[in-house]
């Protein structure tokens, strides 16, 4: 068993969906790896990941339209808010979903369906800076 790592930036520009399936892509043919398994994890508890269709924008609109209304900032009674009436919404919103992702690898190529695609899912109102872990075992 072989193992590679790294550590993706992502730059959101507030709440919503990034993609960064081309480099994670990248990431397992550069690897050299031919069938494993890729695990992504997100270093943040503001900020998920997701594995969602990236054909129709309309997906990612309606799943942020969805989550406004299931964790809606400012909630009264909320005590967490030390950033702003998006943080403990923020919060709730990553333990709602996942912080980390396994995709297999096989024949050097990431298994994905033909419409899926890798997101970096921002739970905050502004721009932030983000980090995702890349870790790649096989052979």
């Amino acid at each position: 068993m072989r193992q590679a790592a790294t550590t993706v930036e992502i730059r959101s520009n507030g709440r919503g969906l990034v993609e960064f399936t081309a480099e994670a892509r990248a990431f397992a043919r550069a690897s050299g790896l031919r069938d494993g398994l890729l695990t992504v994890f997100c270093r943040h508890t503001s900020a998920s990941l997701l594995i969602q269709e990236n054909a129709d924008p309309d997906v990612r609109h309606d799943l942020d339209a969805f989550f406004a209304k299931l964790s809606p900032d400012g909630q009264p009674g909320w005590r967490h808010d030390n950033e702003g009436p998006d943080d403990m919404s923020a919060h709730i919103r990553s333990a709602l979903t996942q912080t980390s992702l396994g995709i297999p690898l096989v024949a050097g190529e990431l298994v994905l369906g033909t419409w899926q695609g890798i997101y970096l899912w921002e739970h905050r109102t502004r721009a932030h800076r983000r980090e995702v872990v890349l870790h790649l075992i096989g052979e």
